[in-house]
C-alpha cells in the first residue's frame, strides 16, 4: 500500500494498482490477507486506549433522564481516536478499552467497571464506542484519499462516528431500559448538541496531532515500512 499526502499534510493510505500475481494456495491466501500490525501500531492502540480509560476521572454530568445515562467526555476521545488512527487501529483501541472495562477495571464513567455494565441503560453507548471509532476512521480515510478539504472531511467523519454511537445507545436503552424507540430517541436527543460540539473539538485537536505525526493514520505493515518523513 502506498501513501499520499492529503490536504492539510495528513498522510493517508492509497491502494496500489492491481497487478497480476501467481495464484496461491488457500492457506497462503488467508495468511496474506491476515491483518498484521507493527510494534508501533500496537503502541498507538495501547496509548489511545489508556487515554480513554484515564478520562473516567473526569466527572460525568447528570443528563436528567429517567435512566440515569450521563454526559461524559469519552465520546470526544472515541471520535478523536478514529480521526487520529484510522479505522482498524481505532477500532482495536476501543475494543481493548471496552474489554478491559467489562473484565472489571473501573475505567468507564464514574469509575464503573465489570460485566454488569452490559445490562445498564448506557451499555449501548459503550459498545457503540467501538463501531463509532471504526466508522470515523473509515470515513476519514475514504474522504481524505479523495482530497476533500481536510476540515470538512474530518468533521464529516466525526459526525458519522457519532451517529453510530447514538444509534447503538438508543438500541441499548430499548433493550436494557425497556423503552420504546420514540422514548429512547427522545432521551438520546439531549446528547446531540454536546456531541456535535465534541465533533468540532475532535477536529481541532486532531489537526495539530497529524501535523506533528504525519504518518499517524497510516497502518504500517511489518517488512514494508517506507520512510515517509520528509
Amino acid at each position: 500500500m502506498e501513501e499520499i499526502q492529503g490536504p492539510g499534510g495528513i498522510r493517508v493510505p492509497q491502494p496500489k494498482p492491481k497487478k497480476q500475481t501467481p495464484r496461491r494456495s488457500g492457506r497462503g491466501l488467508r495468511e496474506g490477507r491476515r491483518l498484521r500490525w507493527s510494534s508501533q501500531d500496537l503502541a498507538y492502540i495501547a496509548v489511545f486506549a489508556a487515554l480513554i480509560a484515564v478520562s473516567a476521572a473526569v466527572p460525568a454530568i447528570p443528563a436528567g433522564n429517567v435512566l440515569g445515562v450521563p454526559l461524559t467526555i469519552q465520546t470526544l476521545l472515541v471520535i478523536l481516536t478514529g480521526l487520529a488512527l484510522g479505522a482498524w487501529r481505532a477500532g482495536a483501541a476501543l475494543a481493548l478499552y471496552v474489554l478491559l472495562g467489562v473484565i472489571g477495571l473501573p475505567i468507564f464513567s464514574s469509575f464503573r467497571g465489570g460485566p454488569g455494565i452490559l445490562i445498564t441503560a448506557g451499555a449501548g453507548y459503550i459498545v457503540g464506542f467501538i463501531g463509532g471509532a471504526l466508522v470515523a476512521g473509515i470515513v476519514a480515510q475514504f474522504l481524505l484519499r479523495r482530497r476533500l478539504p481536510t476540515i470538512a472531511a474530518l468533521f464529516t467523519a466525526a459526525v458519522a462516528g457519532t451517529v453510530v454511537i447514538h444509534v447503538a445507545g438508543i438500541i441499548g436503552m430499548m433493550i436494557n431500559g425497556n423503552l420504546s424507540i420514540e422514548a429512547a430517541a427522545l432521551i438520546d436527543l439531549v446528547f446531540v448538541p454536546g456531541d456535535l460540539l465534541k465533533c468540532v473539538l475532535a477536529v481541532v485537536l486532531v489537526l495539530p496531532l497529524h501535523r506533528a505525526f504525519p504518518d499517524l493514520m497510516i497502518r504500517r505493515r511489518p517488512g514494508n515500512l517506507p520512510d515517509l518523513k520528509q
